[in-house]
């Protein structure tokens, strides 16, 4: 990624300058997402005294933009008035340059979302505003799931508090609301301890960039700042979910925000603290290494890219096929299938056209369409197929109704056989920490084995990666510091008793108010 960008840089010419983005598209929403998990949200936040951030909020949530395409947001503020935008749609949707040029200030805060607790309506969407009697107000952006929103939310209503939206990231706002505290900080580190789950937070107040980490750090979160990252203040910082949106701002990597940690960013520069609670372990959500996070992006000190060639090695080490060429489900599980080509010496070919421009908010498909939407997505290619025994390399598989259509369209298009292989576990359990899976009865791996889902899909053969290949190509063979707990039912956190993972579980009728 260029190392320039510049705040003053209009959209025109940064999306002129990104129209080849390799791994912008990696995870494009789909017709088929019936396939895949999604995750909350991406956050972006800036503080850079002099500058004009508003632009470089926006090329930051565009490079995040895999991580939620329901919703966009930026928060600004210039030390005295705050200015906030936020609207349904992707982000190159919901701003246009008049819009930013109109959020002054040097201190930005924003948010793309993907609903995991609330339903998909501007409402929810974020950053969300809230006013603290004693610090003022603050933008709240939030990137996973508490478990025990429901909980707070109740308390809450025993004491009047009353709501407008159905998303846990309101709880958590109003529940900071009514805490006391002479500070921001002090404010956090009284509340967040009573929140269970995942959370990366980061705030806006008037003259200061905060944000989060859950003590699990089942969510990621980075700093990094512009300019020599060893000069002893002056120069701005960022906030990101992934190092990837770093890259496109020009900022350097400068550290993990550390599970538990609260960082504070204002004129005085940059302070630590951490959120007061007993904490052993740490469960960084294994998917961001398999699926989630960008390619290029870096986490725990492990290029992605790298990862998830070696989840393709472990996979061809476990699982060999009898085959004549490697293929892969485009974009995600592209470096996985390298990775298992390189190791079993059969060749990597494109057997599959991935459509790059098939989004949620470009067609909204009928159930028929849906039914025979794999063309729309994915175009196999017969010349490179016909004839020829190959191994179909996907990420994972969730409810396996893609999966199957895939393998359809394979034979279809002259396929002798077909032997997928899945470079991570199967999926037996839902998660309840940021993932929407609402359930155990949508998992195809969940009452089904290896063999059963092998035939319920037609295919020749399936193997999964096992656990074990899975931490040895994280780099972590004893899989310390990761969440298991999809493949495994091991959570973290307790999961409260009867809640199933439903997004929808605060969608209550909202007082007016």
């Amino acid at each position: 990624m260029p190392d320039n960008v510049s705040a003053r840089m209009t959209l025109e010419e940064f999306h002129a300058r990104h129209a080849d983005d390799p791994f912008q598209d990696h995870r494009a929403p789909s017709p088929l997402s019936d396939e895949r998990m999604e995750e909350e949200c991406g956050l972006f936040g800036i503080y850079y005294p002099g500058e004009d951030v508003a632009n470089l909020t926006y090329f930051g949530l565009y490079a995040l933009q895999h991580r939620g395409q329901e919703s966009a947001g930026i928060g600004v503020s210039d030390g005295h008035t705050m200015s906030m935008v936020k609207e349904m749609g992707l982000v190159s949707q919901v701003f246009d340059q008049e819009s930013l040029d109109n959020l002054h200030g040097h201190i930005a805060i924003g948010h793309t979302r993907y609903s995991t607790t609330g339903s998909t309506r501007l409402p929810n969407a974020q950053p969300m505003l809230f006013k603290h009697p004693t610090v003022g107000p603050f933008l709240l952006a939030h990137n996973g799931n508490l478990v025990n929103a429901a909980e707070l939310r109740e308390e809450l209503r025993a004491q009047e508090v009353q709501f407008e939206t159905t998303s846990d990231t309101e709880v958590l706002g109003l529940m900071l609301c009514r805490t006391p505290g002479a500070t921001f900080d002090e404010v956090l580190a009284a509340a967040l301890p009573r929140a269970e789950g995942a959370y990366c937070l980061i705030f806006l107040t008037r003259d200061s960039m905060v944000a989060a980490r859950d003590p699990l750090g089942i969510r990621p979160l980075v700093l990094g700042r512009f300019g020599d990252v060893d000069a002893p203040g002056g120069t701005g910082y960022v906030m990101a979910s992934e190092t990837c949106a770093l890259d496109v701002v020009g900022a350097s990597f400068v550290l993990d925000v550390e599970p538990g940690e609260i960082v504070s960013i204002d004129a005085s520069g940059m302070r630590s603290t951490r959120i007061r609670r007993t904490q052993t372990k740490r469960a960084m959500c294994s998917f961001e290494f398999i699926y989630f996070a960008r390619p290029d992006s870096v986490m725990m000190d492990q290029s992605l890219y790298e990862s998830r060639g070696n989840m393709g090695r472990e996979l061809a080490r476990e699982a060999p096929a009898d085959a004549d060429i490697v293929i892969t489900v485009p974009d995600s599980a592209t470096p996985a299938a390298i990775g298992f080509a390189n190791e079993s010496g059969l060749p990597f070919v494109e057997g599959m056209i991935k459509s790059r421009y098939i989004t949620r908010t470009f067609i909204q498909p009928s159930q028929k369409l849906r039914e025979s939407g794999i063309r729309l997505k994915f175009n196999p290619m017969k010349h490179v197929l016909d004839g020829k025994r190959v191994v179909l390399v996907d990420d994972s598989i969730v409810r396996g109704n893609t999966s199957r259509r895939i393998v359809e369209e394979l034979r279809r298009a002259g396929a002798k056989e077909v032997h997928m292989r899945i470079a991570s576990p199967p999926i037996m359990w839902p998660c309840f920490m940021g993932i929407d899976i609402a359930s155990r009865n949508e998992l195809i791996a969940a009452h089904n084995s290896v063999e059963e889902v092998g035939r319920l899909l037609e295919t020749d053969s399936l193997h999964y990666l096992s656990i074990d290949g899975l931490r040895r190509a994280m780099g972590q063979p004893s899989g310390e510091g990761f969440c298991f707990a999809c493949f495994n039912g091991s959570y973290p956190v307790a999961v409260p008793q009867g809640l199933e993972g439903d997004k929808l579980a605060l969608e209550v009728p909202v007082r007016a108010g």
